[in-house]
């Protein structure tokens, strides 16, 4: 068995960077052997800051690199399910960002050719590695507020949206990029699968996208039922510029549990010329950055003690199969049953 994990980022954009500091520095038996971007300015930029050697313009050129034991895949979803069947057939595990894929055949895919090449498939859902939502499952699990009937989770971002992300076609939209945390969440805390959706989405940020891709969406809401008849609400929203707000309240028969504070310290300022302020959390690289550790931490534990990951390429898709419903209930202006 080997002492320790060469890792490869693939996409060296903000997430990608998380992903490479982690493997770089602060992961235990865990070494950045590569980095990889289309992008060669981005590529150079990143092998520099990080010392590493190894960096490739062409993901597949890094396939190749015998020091490379397992992928980071933090680029656009349209190429995660070419990537991710490409790694496994070079023999490299997986660590995929969300969403996972761009449909439920691509999940599927990816899946089959992990499995017969016998590598590990690990979705990025680095909530389920937070502390605070750790605590939340366990007070769940040991029955603490009864018998969950309602889970809700809001995930609303300050950021104006990348160009790519305006074409749902390559992106999904914001409930693929933004809110599938917040559907894995749902899932998670329930216990239970979805059942039907009924989703509203509309663009009230982005007007200048209106006209070349008028079904894009920045703001959505989504209603569930899941198949046990628990019940589940899905906020989303991007480029609301007051900070990265992510929140979840879970009610059940006997209690709620509350997640979450758009507050970044418990700090107020005041003063006469701008009354009373509480500076906002201004990300998720810094509301996260234990979890993805934590998660990034647990994907090199699982290769080299061959165990499943936490979280699993059926998890993805089933957030993927969501997202779908959701964008057809908003095409269609219906409930949609899975």
């Amino acid at each position: 068995m080997k002492s320790s994990v060469g890792v490869c980022v693939i996409g060296c954009g903000r997430a990608g960077l998380v992903h490479a500091r982690n493997f770089r520095t602060s992961v235990p038996h865990a070494r950045l052997a590569a980095l990889a971007d289309p992008n060669e300015t981005a590529a150079k930029q990143a092998a520099k800051e990080l010392e590493v050697e190894a960096w490739y313009t062409d993901y597949r050129a890094a396939l190749q690199n015998p020091q490379v034991d397992a992928v980071v895949i933090a680029t656009p979803t349209i190429y995660h399910r070419e990537i991710a069947v490409a790694a496994a057939e070079a023999g490299k595990h997986i660590l995929c960002e969300k969403p996972m894929a761009m449909s439920e055949a691509e999940c599927d895919e990816m899946i089959a050719a992990a499995e017969r090449a016998g590598v590990k498939l690990q979705i990025a859902f680095m909530r389920r590695f937070d502390e605070s939502f750790l605590a939340a499952k366990e007070a769940v699990d040991a029955g603490e507020i009864g018998e969950v009937v309602l889970i809700k989770s809001l995930t609303r971002g300050p950021s104006v949206p990348q160009p790519w992300m305006y074409d749902l076609k390559r992106s999904n939209g914001p409930l693929a990029e933004v809110n599938s945390h917040d559907i894995d969440t749902l899932r998670w805390f329930a216990g239970s699968e979805i059942a039907s959706v009924y989703a509203v989405g509309g663009n009230f940020r982005c007007p200048d996208a209106a006209a070349e891709y008028p079904d894009f969406y920045d703001n959505v809401i989504l209603a569930a039922r899941f198949r046990d008849g628990k019940q589940g609400l899905i906020d989303g929203a991007l480029f609301v510029k007051y900070g990265y707000d992510a929140r979840v309240e879970i009610l059940g028969t006997e209690g709620v549990i509350l997640i979450g504070d758009v507050r970044e310290k418990r700090l107020v300022i005041g003063n006469s010329a701008k009354g009373l302020r509480q500076p906002a959390v201004s990300g998720w690289r810094l509301l996260y950055k234990d979890a993805y550790l934590a998660e990034d931490a647990h994907f090199v534990q699982c290769i080299l003690e061959d165990a499943e990951p936490r979280v699993t390429g059926y998890d993805g898709k089933m957030a993927v199969r969501v997202v779908e419903a959701g964008n057809r209930s908003i095409r269609e202006q219906c409930v949609v049953h899975l």
